[in-house]
């Protein structure tokens, strides 16, 4: 799910920035004549398959959701569709791409994967979890397959042909040793999040997620107990923290400087007063401009780097440069593959089409 959480962040920010530079796609405006137009029920095919309005109307309001009391102007509204629909329509391109490969997940293999989602709950806990995020369960079940397409199609097309070697390690480091001249302490932290704002995409393992104050506070209590009576700090964070950018990883946020401690001092001190494999208590999560709470953190500290230079004999620091040179090569092949799969697709985008007759006058 984490891979899949990432590859959704990748389409829907090639979604904004191609929509921003003005270039919808009008592939059907040439040949509007041609044939008979889909229903006001489409918004846009792929190789002749359709995206429906309804899903691009649960999306929309999905989306909205996630900044209530802001109701959009009219070009405003129009250009989230836009990029709605383009996600979409990038979602589909690959979905096509995998089953084209036999990369689509089976029933069986949704349905496992459901299960294994609510598995910590009872089913009138799991049904309470879909009434609240404003989702069915044929929802979950969609996006589950989605998010399993899509790590499919990446690990086969992309992961398993990124290979970095010794001497990529060794003349990255060379080329940027003064980055691993350490000039103040680096303390290398995990971290379990709760928030009580909304998300539409997987932040956790299982796909479990607060949905308000009352409810963040009970469960990173659930969890603080949890990790008191010595369960794996990593584990826990992978199933249940909220922090999309870190939970994959097992909460690992990297290595943090000292001064960086300070910004929030109850934090920095709890931090600075910890031994190696130790956590703190559970602090509020800040507004970073209101600086009211908007969730609940714990912090684990696992282990402190001294300032001064770090060798490239050191694991640690050929495991950095590794993962960091892998995944900046997987990124480009990401790029590269998605723009050649819609190269090769065949896209109408009705609703672009739409907004351009509309309003281009």
């Amino acid at each position: 799910m984490a891979s899949a959480a990432r590859t959704s962040r990748l389409l829907s920010n090639r979604t904004h920035r191609i929509v921003a530079a003005g270039m919808p796609l009008l592939l059907a405006a040439g040949i509007a004549g041609c044939k008979p137009k889909p229903g006001p029920d489409v918004v846009a095919t792929v190789n002749g398959h359709a995206i429906m309005h309804a899903d691009l109307d649960r999306m929309y309001q999905a989306q909205l959701g996630q900044n209530p009391g802001q109701t959009p102007s009219p070009e405003q509204a129009d250009s989230l569709r836009l990029n709605i629909v383009r996600e979409l329509i990038d979602e589909e391109i690959v979905e096509q791409r995998a089953a084209k490969m036999n990369l689509t997940p089976t029933a069986e293999d949704v349905d496992a994967k459901l299960a294994e989602m609510k598995a910590p709950y009872t089913e009138d806990q799991f049904n309470q979890q879909l009434k609240a995020s404003g989702r069915t369960l044929d929802d979950v079940k969609h996006d589950l397959r989605r998010s399993m397409t899509i790590d499919k199609l990446i690990n086969k097309e992309i992961n398993s042909k990124v290979t970095i070697s010794d001497a990529d390690v060794n003349n990255y480091y060379n080329q940027h040793k003064a980055e691993f001249n350490l000039n103040e302490p680096q303390y290398h932290l995990a971290v379990i999040r709760v928030t009580s704002m909304p998300s539409q995409q997987p932040v956790n393992l299982k796909d479990n997620k607060a949905t308000n104050d009352a409810d963040a506070k009970k469960k990173i209590q659930a969890l603080k107990n949890r990790l008191d009576s010595g369960e794996d700090f990593g584990t826990i964070a992978m199933n249940f923290s909220e922090d999309p950018s870190t939970s994959s990883s097992g909460g690992d946020m990297g290595f943090v400087p000292e001064s960086q401690l300070h910004a929030d001092p109850s934090v920095g001190a709890a931090i600075l007063k910890l031994k190696a494999g130790q956590v703190t208590d559970i602090f509020p999560l800040l507004d970073g401009e209101t600086k009211r709470p908007v969730g609940y953190s714990i912090y684990k500290l696992i282990e402190r780097e001294p300032a001064g230079q770090r060798q490239i004999s050191d694991p640690a620091v050929q495991q950095h440069i590794r993962q960091l040179l892998k995944d900046s090569r997987s990124q480009l092949l990401k790029n590269a593959y998605l723009e050649m799969l819609r190269d090769q697709a065949k896209v109408e985008n009705f609703f672009a089409e739409q907004i351009f007759k509309r309003d281009a006058k």
